[in-house]
């Protein structure tokens, strides 16, 4: 799983059959720090999130079988909405 924040919509006025009525998503990838780390993608959005929140995706296989039909083109997927983040840390002097 990957985190990364909804930075927009994308509007299709026609899509492949699997994909009519699956909202699609624009998401920047995060890294663990919550910065910016690669380029943006496009999601189906399985769990209705919205711009600037920060969610959890799955990409390949994973992404098609996140939708009711298994045969799908999805590549990337959201999951769920990331509430916080909790990094355990070790310093040098642990």
């Amino acid at each position: 799983m990957h985190i990364g924040k909804v930075i927009g919509t994308v509007v299709a006025t026609r899509k492949v059959e699997q994909l009519v009525g699956e909202k699609l998503l624009i998401v920047q990838p995060l890294d663990p720090d919550l910065k910016p780390s690669g380029k943006p993608l496009i999601a189906v959005d399985t769990v209705r999130v919205g711009e600037g929140d920060i969610v959890y995706f799955v990409r390949g296989r994973e992404a098609a079988h996140a939708l009711g039909e298994k045969f799908n083109p999805a590549d990337a997927a959201i999951m769920g909405i990331v509430e916080r983040v909790d990094l355990g840390r070790c310093t040098s002097e642990e």
